[in-house]
């Protein structure tokens, strides 16, 4: 058994997720196929942009299942009734349907009475008929550990473990830097594909900086910025805003001797100005000339606070 990868493109069956030669990918694709062939609840856990409702959809088609029997479930704000209403969907006999899944969305946010509805229908961790047999897979999704949760008594130990039956762990961009360019490289050949242009190639420059930096959000992040590439056809400024955020913030006031308010205040406008010209570019898409207009400072000025703060940033990262 292996690996499906779909090539539809659709937010939930994106075979970019699936890429990479990094060990940490290499390591969760293969746990995957060993996990979906069976019942165990799966656990996903992983940041924002790392693909966990990608993941779950795979689980799904290599368990047997098919489109029309996964269900979402998002648990944030979820009322009691609708909740108690999906479930009883999940507790029905499953004789003539092929294998259903039941993807609890942010698992963390589900309210004290949902999570001990959810705990009242999976005795065993599973949903599961008379006979034994397994009614419907469950999976759930979180950004968080669930362990704090359940060490601040947010949530219940008892379904945290039959929740745990196996958990995946996907991995962050920027622990699996060996798939950027692989992964850019397939961003571009597929935006380019759509927007009827040439790929971009990005210089040495441009790659070192797509390495350095910290991805927060992770590869739809990457792809957004690929994105960006092919339509402006200019890859450094396409990674302008990437240069500006890896800046890390101006330092904060530190109390003690060599402090002064002169200098706090002289940080506080630094930083103040900084994020003026950082809303005001987003605002305009990185269009710099319209962003000056904006500001009400000329072009020449804006340029030149720009490579002050791309000159700190360099300074910080040395």
């Amino acid at each position: 058994m292996q690996l499906e990868i779909s090539t539809a493109r659709s937010l939930i069956d994106d075979e970019s997720f699936f890429r990479g030669v990094s060990p940490a990918i290499q390591a969760l694709n293969a746990m995957v196929e060993q996990f979906a062939g069976t019942s165990i609840p799966i656990l996903l856990v992983g940041e924002s942009g790392t693909g966990k409702e990608v993941y779950a959809h795979a689980i799904h088609r290599l368990s047997g299942g098919e489109p029309g029997t996964f269900k979402k479930i998002a648990c944030s704000g979820v009322e009691s009734p609708q909740f108690l209403h999906a479930l009883s969907g999940f507790s029905e006999p499953n004789i003539h349907q092929p294998v259903r899944t039941l993807f609890l969305d942010e698992i963390e946010e589900l309210s004290p009475d949902c999570q001990k509805f959810l705990l009242n229908s999976i005795p065993n961790g599973e949903f599961q008929g008379d006979d034994g047999s397994m009614r419907a897979r469950l999976i759930s999704v979180t950004t968080h550990e669930l362990e704090r949760a359940v060490t601040e008594g947010k949530f219940r130990r008892e379904l945290y473990f039959r929740l745990n039956g196996a958990c995946l762990k996907l991995p962050p961009l920027r622990e699996r830097s060996e798939d950027i360019s692989l992964l850019l490289d397939y961003f571009l050949a597929r935006h380019a594909d759509e927007l009827k242009k040439s790929a971009p190639s990005p210089n040495k420059e441009t790659i070192e900086l797509l390495l350095s930096y910290h991805w927060p959000g992770n590869i739809r992040e990457l792809e957004n910025t690929a994105r960006k590439m092919v339509a402006l056809g200019d890859t450094g400024l396409a990674v302008s805003d990437l240069r500006v955020a890896r800046m890390a913030p101006a330092p904060g006031i530190e109390s003690g001797r060599g402090s002064s308010l002169k200098m706090a205040s002289r940080a506080a406008s630094r930083q103040t100005e900084r994020e003026l010209i950082l809303q005001a570019l987003q605002r305009t898409k990185w269009n710099r000339k319209r962003a000056a207009r904006e500001l009400q400072i000329s072009y020449k000025s804006l340029l030149y606070k720009l490579k002050q703060i791309e000159a700190l940033g360099t300074t910080r990262d040395k």
